[in-house]
């Protein structure tokens, strides 16, 4: 497939990798295909497991444990990409978590502790990662970050619960941060995909249902790929989308005008 841009030379970091259906492998395996090259993180031994046969196909030679609830694991991600490339030109930032019963459950339910766990994963690890890659940035002149959201942010979706509060705050970062980090050259997006299964998806009762229901009403009747999210993810952390920032990007087929 010839790559829709070009990343060459480009060093970029990829999170949230969790097996062959995750959002971030059709991201990384764009990125590579675009030519760049990529720093890929996971969370824990198991995880790990579930991804080598990704790394080993997209021939990955950086590969570090980055657990946003463990700070040290993000200090040393900073600390062996200055040392291998010294800069970073784009980020990804793919990862939520929810306790089950606060995201099958009513918001007004939500535990004070499940709220703040829900948050700090899903939200606040997105400001600590454009944190922590500033200065690699910065080393290559800017950058650009991306963060994975979903239309749950803006209108109430069955069965998402305090997630769709989080999203809604991840969007709001991105805004913020888009201004803030401006000013250096560091873009900063998200990206909202149509529903599609993936492991944290799993988690939502009748997800099935809302895939058919996505299908049957989205303009272009078909359901979004990690291929497609890949796609859009490329080109906006390549030198074709140098002055797109602060935007939320939807790539769902249309379902979010009708949904």
């Amino acid at each position: 497939m010839t790559p829709i841009v070009d990343l060459s030379g480009k060093v970029g970091l990829v999170t949230g990798i969790a097996n062959e259906k995750s959002i971030s492998t059709g991201v990384a395996e764009s990125c590579v295909e675009a030519g760049a090259k990529l720093v890929i993180t996971y969370q824990n031994d198991k995880t790990r497991a579930f991804i080598e046969p990704i790394v080993h196909r997209l021939g990955i030679e950086h590969v570090y444990p980055l657990d946003v609830t463990r700070p040290e694991t993000m200090d040393e991600v900073q600390v062996q990409i200055g040392a291998h490339f010294g800069k970073l030109d784009f980020a990804i930032h793919s990862m939520a978590f929810a306790k089950r019963d606060d995201l099958h459950g009513r918001v007004v339910d939500t535990s004070a502790d499940g709220f703040a766990l829900a948050m700090d994963v899903s939200t606040h690890s997105f400001v600590r990662l454009a944190k922590m890659v500033e200065p690699l940035m910065e080393q290559a002149g800017g950058g650009s970050l991306v963060t994975m959201t979903y239309l749950g942010s803006e209108k109430v979706i069955a069965n998402y619960g305090v997630m769709g509060l989080c999203k809604a705050a991840l969007e709001a970062a991105t805004r913020y941060m888009a201004c803030e980090l401006g000013q250096k050259n560091i873009r900063v997006n998200a990206v909202s995909p149509g529903p599609l299964m993936t492991r944290a998806a799993s988690g939502i009762a009748r997800f099935d249902d809302l895939m058919a229901s996505a299908v049957e009403r989205a303009p272009m009747h078909a359901l979004v790929t990690p291929e497609d999210i890949g796609a859009l993810t490329a080109f906006l952390v390549s030198d074709a989308g140098r002055l797109v920032t602060g935007g939320v990007h939807f790539v769902d087929a249309g379902y979010n005008i009708v949904g």
